[in-house]
């Protein structure tokens, strides 16, 4: 490329940093990272009523936490600040004034009560609204009176009236307009303050940026900013609109199809690589069949080419299942520790059972369940019987288990065999004898009955753990030891046979 790269995310603090918002910056961050370019944060806050410091924060955390680094911006700075609109506005000034003198302005005396109302019989007659130009009629001795009069006013930029304007798209291809179509947009509001359209074009200039990649619904908004290019005789920059994403009902992703802040998939368990990895095939294609990609293959990959035009379908299974791989593949002192966490986060005073049993008690209880995992939240649900001995019991466990007589004798049988076992049988040292002999007393009531080795196991199992699933039994029961144990099946004894 000739020029060097520099691509911007620019968000409104107008809410968090949702899915969307987040695999538009991810693009336009494996761009330039790609391309040995630039990746710039800009703070849209000229929405003075809905932007807010602490959104303005979550956003930042949450670029954090997916592992977007981002060369100028907030916080780290640059030589193309400030990189928050609304410290922006002298600027914005300047460049309005040189419109005006250019004569490229006009302006509007319409309230917004009278274009709704105009735009209202537009659509009662089925027809496209676009401003009437009335107030471009006005000549120069009743605009002066009206201003004069300190009637508020709006400025305008006019559209031409024949031809079209066009761009070529970086991914949908050459996309134009008629400007007979074409509203003409409103640069600086009856308040004084400048739009969007106006705001964007002016920072992009200013900032040097060479490609604009965006979500779809900014593509009205091009026309209008190309027309802003144009009065200001600068160089329009290379547009790429990425498609939408969709739930599995193929309708706009919203809070009716689960989360959709990048933050509520952090809380809920999610891991920034899972999260890279996944947000990253979400409508674009390295050209093969792998979906587990490092950070750094990506990037090596990434171009603007392999975007779908379709629109990108969210599927939330699929990122579960992404998840768990990289839980699997996680080292295993790393998982401890975000693991721990979790459980803290829960409520379990894991000082006091690490006091109470060791830290290597602790971290195998934590192992134990590791590849089963499909999010980090999951640990709590799976581990939480060996730090609670108030159980809950499953409905569905107690009445196929726990409610037959030959249940109780099963109990009763494998409760003489763990009370004639010494306590040294638990020791850690000799983990693998332990089980063995865990197994003999279990399968030994089952062969000495005459019943099938299930229909003693499943009985222990929803006894000791309240679950009818879980780790395997003679673990499970090694790692509570022989006091737990026998207390909790002499508890369930109590509790459904009596």
């Amino acid at each position: 490329m000739c020029k060097d790269v520099r691509v911007r995310f620019a968000p409104s603090p107008t809410g968090y940093l949702h899915v969307g918002g987040a695999r538009t910056a991810l693009f336009n961050y494996l761009f330039a990272r790609h391309n040995d370019g630039s990746f710039i944060l800009r703070i849209e806050d000229t929405d003075r009523e809905r932007s807010d410091v602490e959104l303005v924060n979550a956003i930042l955390d949450g670029l954090n936490w997916l592992g977007l680094e981002y060369d100028e911006g907030p916080v780290v700075g640059g030589n193309y600040g400030p990189y928050f609109q609304s410290e922006r506005k002298g600027i914005y000034s300047k460049y309005i004034e040189i419109l005006k003198e250019k004569g490229s302005l006009y302006p509007c005396f319409c309230t917004p009560e009278e274009l709704a109302k105009r735009r209202e019989e537009c659509q009662k007659r089925g027809k496209p609204y676009r401003y009437d130009r009335r107030c471009r009629q006005l000549s120069k001795v009743e605009i002066e009176r009206r201003m004069r009069e300190g009637i508020p006013y709006a400025l305008r930029i006019l559209t031409p009236d024949d031809g079209e304007t066009a761009f070529d798209d970086m991914i949908r291809g050459r996309v134009s307009f008629k400007n007979s179509e074409l509203d003409d947009p409103i640069v600086v509001r009856s308040d004084g303050s400048p739009t969007y359209n106006f705001c964007v074009v002016v920072d992009d200039h200013l900032m040097e940026i060479t490609h604009v990649i965006r979500g779809e619904d900014h593509l009205s908004n091009t026309p209008k900013q190309i027309l802003v290019y144009n009065a200001l005789g600068w160089e329009v920059p290379l547009f790429a609109h990425v498609p939408l994403i969709l739930g599995p009902d193929r309708k706009r992703l919203s809070k009716r199809h689960g989360a959709t802040s990048i933050s509520a998939y952090r809380d809920d368990g999610y891991l920034p690589c899972a999260m890279f990895n996944f947000l990253s095939l979400l409508g674009w294609s390295a050209g093969e069949d792998r979906e587990i990609m490092s950070k750094d293959e990506i990037i090596e990959r990434f171009s603007i080419e392999g975007i779908s035009r379709s629109p990108a379908i969210f599927d939330v299974d699929k990122l579960k299942w992404m998840n768990g791989h990289y839980i699997r593949e996680m080292d295993e002192n790393e998982f401890v520790v975000l693991a721990e966490r979790q459980l803290i986060n829960n409520g379990v005073d894991l000082d006091s059972w690490k006091e109470r049993e060791g830290e290597q008690w602790v971290k195998r209880v934590i192992l134990i369940e590791k590849e089963k995992m499909k999010r980090m939240t999951d640990i709590f649900y799976l581990t939480e019987f060996f730090f609670n001995d108030e159980l809950e019991y499953e409905a569905r466990g107690v009445k196929k288990h726990l409610s037959k007589p030959e249940s109780k004798l099963m109990l009763l049988k494998v409760l003489d065999g763990l009370e004639g076992l010494d306590e040294r049988a638990f020791y850690p040292a000799d983990e693998g004898g332990a089980l063995d002999i865990l197994e003999d007393v279990v399968r030994g009531v089952a062969e000495s009955e005459g019943v099938s080795a299930g229909k003693v196991i499943h009985p222990v199992r929803v006894a000791i753990s309240g679950r009818t699933s879980g780790p395997g039994l003679f673990e499970m029961m090694y790692l509570l030891g022989k006091k737990r144990c026998v207390e909790r099946i002499n508890v369930a004894l109590d509790r459904f046979f009596t």
